[in-house]
């Protein structure tokens, strides 16, 4: 998988934060049970087919900007313009906070919550804004901003939860994750007390692609993400299982949006599908696809249009995140051990 990004941003989170209070339980915490309400209505309301046309309009975004998302680019900005726009007529509390992005440019990230929930108990999912400058980015994020826009309009802006369910989306990913470290770094102490669990969403439909899930396995804490991150990942992989996905895998974190978050210790899992590196016979056998080749091929590149997304890992990876995001809706603690 992709080489741990350059941590010296995020770092400095830790001195902070180093003692995480508030919603840390000290006792292992119970996965919420797959059978409420709100889950078994996002079930056959967050599809692929409802990601589909996010997808299409961020192409369209690209095509009409130069060919990519950039940050900082007329194309990250009508990225961001999109997203919130979305959002605020599906009804969300949407906001678009600012962040450092080096050289003197404040650009925008999107937090979008559900209202009428408890601002003190916040369950989030999030998933990067930008491309690179090389192509539009349409698996490499906007599978994961489609992915969660799905999500969020089942969900719905009133769940009638106990529980926030929010959406960050993040600018700068694609430059050593500055939007979503300036994020975690201008939340106050209560705020990031608040957050439940983190789910990252990043490439989610991968043409050679398998079915991952990050959170609890490693050989370190970086790589495994703080105390609670198994419960989070467990839940993932059985609504990824629920979906069809035939035996979702349970790899490391590799330094994605979700590390400003484990820096301040919060529990973290992330939803990919696989970039650049290669798929193995083993891989090819369980889920089909190619061996010896990458899981993306137009990884990073100009080809990542919209016939390089995997429309049935799409679909899956996006009815699993809703329905893990359903279930931690209703859960009484911040999952831990």
């Amino acid at each position: 998988m992709r080489p741990s990004r350059a941590r010296n941003a995020v770092a400095a989170l830790v001195a902070a934060s180093a003692v995480v209070a508030g919603c840390t339980a000290a006792a292992p915490a119970v996965a919420p049970p797959p059978d409420g309400a709100l889950s078994r209505q996002v079930t056959t309301t967050a599809t692929g087919a409802a990601a589909a046309p996010h997808l299409a309009a961020l192409e369209r975004i690209a095509d009409a900007h130069g060919g990519n998302r950039a940050a900082g680019t007329p194309g990250y900005e009508a990225t961001v313009d999109y997203v919130a726009g979305v959002l605020r007529t599906a009804g969300f509390d949407v906001a678009t906070p600012v962040y450092d992005a080096g050289d003197g440019r404040e650009l925008r990230n999107v937090v979008a919550r559900t209202r009428g929930t408890d601002p003190a108990r916040v369950v989030l999912a999030g998933a990067h804004l930008d491309s690179v400058r090389a192509g539009p980015g349409i698996n490499d994020d906007g599978t994961g901003i489609a992915g969660l826009l799905a999500a969020a309009a089942a969900i719905g802006p009133q769940p009638g939860t106990r529980n926030t369910v929010a959406f960050g989306f993040w600018g700068s990913e694609e430059d050593e994750l500055q939007g979503s470290t300036g994020y975690v770094r201008d939340l106050s102490g209560d705020e990031r007390d608040a957050l439940l669990l983190y789910l990252n969403a990043d490439m989610l439909g991968s043409p050679n692609g398998g079915y991952f899930v990050q959170g609890g396995h490693g050989d370190d804490s970086e790589e495994r993400g703080p105390s609670g991150s198994g419960v989070v990942a467990s839940v993932l992989a059985d609504e990824l299982a629920a979906a069809g996905a035939p035996q979702p895998r349970t790899i490391g974190f590799y330094g994605d949006d979700e590390s400003p978050f484990a820096e301040v210790g919060v529990p973290v899992a992330g939803a990919v599908t696989g970039d650049e590196d290669t798929k193995s016979g083993g891989e090819a056998r369980l889920w089909g696809g190619t061996a010896g080749q990458a899981y993306d091929s137009c990884y990073h590149s100009a080809c990542d249009r919209g016939g390089n997304v995997d429309a049935e890992k799409l679909d899956r990876y996006t009815r699993a995140i809703a329905a893990t995001l359903a279930r931690f809706a209703a859960a009484e603690q911040r999952p831990s051990g």
